[in-house]
């Protein structure tokens, strides 16, 4: 069983930067089952919306509201995605989720506690 584990969340002035990171952690049997690994993001009283994504190819793909200001990179010697937030705004604001996509799946079915980002005016 694979578990994420989010950090690096926090409160930051408009223009700021964070950095968040999600590690994978389990055998490596199921830690190797993982095809991708993406962050998501949920403002209050809003829908969860996709962030960023990157594959185990190398793939990775960002939503437009975030192009040009965040980053998605992977470590995979150590099973971990990053998330490099630049500029950020007071429209980033929320709990930000790491989500796990196995082999042969197509829904994102694992899924990190989250964490709080803040960005003040």
């Amino acid at each position: 069983q694979v578990h994420l584990v989010e950090s690096g969340g926090g409160l930051v002035q408009a223009g700021g930067s964070l950095r968040l990171a999600c590690a994978a952690s389990g055998s490596p049997q199921s830690t190797s089952r993982i095809s991708a690994l993406s962050w998501y993001r949920q403002a209050p009283g809003k829908q969860r919306e996709f962030v960023a994504a990157s594959a185990r190819s190398g793939a990775t793909s960002h939503a437009d509201s975030v192009k040009g200001r965040f980053n998605i990179s992977r470590d995979k010697y150590k099973n971990t995605v990053y998330l490099q937030m630049n500029s950020l705004q007071p429209e980033d604001t929320a709990v930000y989720y790491c989500a796990g996509r196995q082999l042969g799946k197509t829904e994102y079915d694992i899924w990190g506690q989250g964490t709080q980002v803040t960005v003040s005016s």
